[in-house]
């Protein structure tokens, strides 16, 4: 019991120290970051990702800015059976330009997303701390507005990744996918 607590506290601490240095991009501009992106890498060393980071391909993601400043999220990708997966979130802004919190009825966890890095027109770099039941682990997302990486784009976003803890096993360029249909 006391080796699983000192475990606990030492991850916690780690996450804590690895967010505690993530800083959102200075005039972050929600307007701008508005539309199509695609999800062309995630890094993370979270258990559920570790276990499914070979069968993951590229998926979408559509950003939307709500009237008050908040941002709608809606993520897709084509299932290995053909069909479309969606999942919808609202994040709502902070006092922090371009931190945003939500909570994910999908995963029931908590989340703390801070859009780090972006060129509005090219890529996005996005991290996000996942909290459920007291258990909190890092997810680094690289967004881009092409399916297309450059080699350049993907050191940054592997260099940021490692910057944050992640192992470098577990920073994935995702494989190309065909589309989920426009809903």
């Amino acid at each position: 019991m006391r080796n699983t607590l000192v475990k606990m506290l030492a991850a916690l601490m780690c996450t804590l120290a690895a967010f505690a240095d993530v800083v959102p991009v200075q005039d972050f501009d929600l307007q701008r970051m508005t539309g199509k992106w695609y999800l062309v890498g995630i890094a993370s060393n979270a258990p559920w990702f570790v276990s499914n980071k070979a069968t993951m391909k590229l998926g979408t993601a559509v950003i939307a800015a709500t009237d008050g400043g908040d941002m709608d999220l809606t993520y897709s990708h084509i299932k290995d059976d053909g069909t479309c997966w969606r999942m919808t979130h609202l994040a709502q802004k902070t006092d922090t330009p371009g931190r945003f919190t939500f909570h994910s009825q999908v995963w029931n966890n908590d989340n703390d997303m801070a859009i780090v890095d972006v060129l509005y027109d090219n890529f996005a770099l996005i991290h996000n701390v996942k909290t459920k039941d007291g258990v909190s682990e890092v997810v680094v997302k690289l967004y881009s507005r092409s399916p297309d990486t450059s080699a350049d784009l993907q050191q940054k976003f592997t260099n940021f990744s490692s910057g944050t803890g992640v192992q470098a096993e577990n920073i994935v360029i995702l494989p190309k996918a065909d589309e989920c249909p426009e809903a």
